[in-house]
């Protein structure tokens, strides 16, 4: 066994790791988008997301976890002298205990395959995401959810949205959340407190590390996947990862007590604004704490 073998092999336990970690809850992405929170005095807010929304297809994530893991992985026995520790030809009994071992782990890389397709079901509230009437449906679903103006499927897992809602914060408030998804990342979460303050995160608005890891780790696996493939043919996969360009503002009249923007607050006439340009290079998560009661 070569030490390229060994390298690829490796990689693809990585990959098959990270693929059961994002199998463990639905992988949600903003693309391009123009999101606004209103935070009042007396405890009324609104919010809005305008854009693009990503559903990971999670059954592309197990093709291209496939062809991963099955690229370079012919079958190369491997049979070493104990002494000098250097490679010698195989034995016929060794070459056979070998192709055992190796069609073993072939088999149980396929059932962790089908396990991980049933729990994106699961994650999905019944839909297969291998369906091609499965985008449909959930826009469907989310329609009939309060504050989902608009959902559009516009193919490969790209969803065109607007979603405004307004009410009285007495109680967090997270976007987005979608009936029947037993788990799912968010976008944004409105924490309040029992002082009077609300924390604002929105670890949906940041690529790299210290925001999303959900989408971080997608990142550098499709990077991995288009680099492995050009590697080998010359041409570099489409892996969909989501372009992540947006603009998120907080429009207040409390009292901004922290926040993360380069610039600070800016008086308008709606009241104290932050915003914060995202994208692909983003480093921190957009935050910011606010006072609302006196």
């Amino acid at each position: 066994m070569t030490i390229s073998t060994r390298v690829r092999r490796a990689g693809a336990m990585g990959l098959a790791a990270a693929l059961a970690l994002v199998l463990g809850g639905c992988l949600l992405a903003p693309g391009a988008f123009t999101s606004q929170l209103e935070l009042r005095k007396g405890g009324t807010f609104s919010y809005s997301y305008e854009g693009e929304i990503y559903i990971l297809a999670l059954s592309k994530l197990a093709e291209m976890g496939e062809e991963m893991e099955s690229a370079g992985e012919t079958f190369e026995p491997a049979c070493y002298d104990e002494d000098t520790l250097e490679e010698r030809a195989c034995s016929e009994e060794e070459r056979a205990a070998q192709l055992a071992q190796w069609e073993d782990a072939r088999e149980e890389k396929k059932r962790d395959r089908e396990r991980g397709a049933d729990m994106a079901r699961a994650m999905l509230g019944g839909l297969d995401p291998a369906d091609p009437e499965a985008a449909e449906e959930f826009a469907r679903r989310l329609q009939r959810q309060a504050g989902w103006e608009r959902v559009e499927y516009r193919g490969e897992g790209l969803f065109d949205v607007v979603f405004r809602i307004s009410g009285r914060l007495d109680h967090d408030f997270m976007f987005p959340t979608i009936e029947q998804m037993q788990m799912s990342n968010f976008f944004l979460l409105a924490a309040n407190r029992d002082d009077g303050t609300v924390r604002v995160d929105a670890p949906g608005f940041a690529m790299a590390a210290g925001g999303n890891p959900f989408q971080g780790m997608m990142a550098g696996m499709a990077e991995g996947f288009a680099g492995d493939r050009e590697g080998r043919n010359g041409s570099k996969s489409a892996a969909g990862v989501p372009e992540l360009n947006g603009t998120f503002r907080i429009v207040t009249d409390g009292d901004i007590l922290a926040n993360n923007t380069d610039e600070g607050p800016v008086e308008t006439a709606d009241g104290k604004m932050l915003e914060w340009q995202v994208n692909t290079r983003t480093q921190v998560a957009p935050t910011a704490l606010v006072k609302l009661a006196d």
